[in-house]
């Protein structure tokens, strides 16, 4: 299949300068790297908001887990002849 190369980015380039003009495109050109920024900065944070957030349920998770096995430990004593013993 066909890619993009040399002569096709020159003709792309030669048409936005037509379009624009060559006064504007260092404006263009810095909107667009500002934007491109902007959402790489955005896109990471948003990615460190949601590891924290799983970090935390996992503490949480974690937390609940150990409860509950403690509890089930619990659960599963038998009272034998008047004293606990642990069921195997």
């Amino acid at each position: 299949m066909a890619g993009i190369g040399v002569p096709e980015l020159a003709i792309v380039l030669v048409i936005i300068v037509i379009i624009f003009g060559v006064g504007k495109l260092p404006e263009i050109g810095g909107a667009l790297g500002k934007g491109i920024r902007e959402f790489k900065t955005e896109s990471t944070t948003e990615e460190k908001e949601e590891q924290e957030r799983l970090e935390a349920g996992d503490s949480k998770t974690a937390s609940t887990l150990t409860t509950t096995s403690n509890s089930a430990k619990d659960d599963n004593t038998v009272k034998v002849g008047g004293s606990r013993a642990d069921e195997i």
